[in-house]
């Protein structure tokens, strides 16, 4: 594990604002850090990049205790952009590269890299100011990622760019892992969890309420439905399902399956057939991360009240 967090706590005078988190990040992995506004998720950033300290608990980077000398092998991109305005982009870049530690000829590689990568060259002797939003997210990504850092943290990186550009960010994040960075993905967008997560935790009130593997997790909150598009015989409920019907297209049917015994697959499509159908596919419906979010973190509120009911 690059990243390992143990009974970790930050109080704000009357707030609780991260309450006994522990969390295992493994190496090489994109980990999803999901929750609500105000959950917990920025807190706990700021201790991890030491912005802030923890009342209590402790952060392990690469099994040591996390200290200052951490710093430059993580790249951070905060939700809130912070670039200078009236810097010119080559200048700024630059100095974002020495300030973790680069020498300026190492630096000047590493950004012909990036700028040759982006296709920016047009772009470095402006003022960030004269950049679109998408642009300067594009300026502030690579300042983030310029010194190759080994840990990454990108908090809502999609912010301001448009599907194609979306896409290419999509792609270094990918190939960043390839190269065997581990990268913490702080978002509200469920479609990148999906898309790009290996490993997920869940922060809802302070507190972690869902954590591991993304296919684990899905497999956890399955209901046991099942996606069957067919053609033929139209397809009732009977003893063995309930059927309900998802759409209707001409002689192609697509309905949603619950079995109501323990019956395998391979007997639920026989039963099927019998009745006259002619399967295209059939599978079972994984629950969307979306879903999951929004069904764990309502029963969590829920527990939270009640908790707070019966402390009255």
């Amino acid at each position: 594990m690059i990243i390992q967090v143990n009974n970790l706590t930050k109080r704000y005078k009357n707030h609780l604002a991260v309450d006994n988190l522990s969390l295992a990040i493994p190496e090489g992995s994109i980990f999803g850090l999901l929750g609500p506004n105000g959950a917990g998720k920025t807190s706990f950033i700021r201790i991890l990049t030491q912005i802030t300290q923890a009342d209590e608990g402790e952060i392990l980077f690469g099994g040591e205790k996390l200290n200052s000398s951490h710093v430059l092998q993580i790249g951070y991109l905060p939700e809130e952009r912070g670039l200078y305005k009236k810097m010119k982009v080559g200048e700024q870049l630059l100095y974002f590269a020495e300030l973790k530690g680069m020498k300026s000829s190492e630096a000047k590689s590493r950004l012909k890299y990036w700028i040759d990568k982006f296709e920016v060259h047009t772009w470095l002797n402006k003022k960030v100011e004269e950049l679109s939003k998408g642009m300067q997210q594009k300026v502030q990504f690579i300042a983030t990622v310029i010194h190759q850092p080994k840990l990454l943290i990108l908090d809502e990186p999609f912010s301001g760019f448009d599907p194609i550009n979306a896409q290419v960010l999509t792609d270094e994040i990918l190939n960043l892992r390839k190269e065997g960075a581990t990268i913490i993905f702080s978002t509200h967008r469920m479609d990148s969890v999906e898309l790009l997560c290996d490993h997920i935790a869940l922060i809802n009130r302070s507190k972690k309420v869902l954590d591991g593997p993304v296919h684990q997790i899905k497999q956890e909150h399955k209901s046991n439905l099942f996606e069957l598009v067919y053609t033929g015989n139209t397809i009732s409920s009977n003893p063995v399902f309930d059927a309900q019907e998802i759409w209707n297209e001409g002689d192609k049917r697509c309905v949603g399956i619950v079995p109501n015994q323990n019956i395998s697959n391979r007997e639920l499509l026989l039963n099927l057939m019998n009745q006259g159908i002619e399967p295209i596919s059939f599978r079972e419906k994984l629950p969307t991360m979306e879903e999951i979010f929004i069904k764990t973190v309502g029963i969590s509120n829920l527990e939270n009240h009640e908790e707070n009911l019966a402390g009255k």
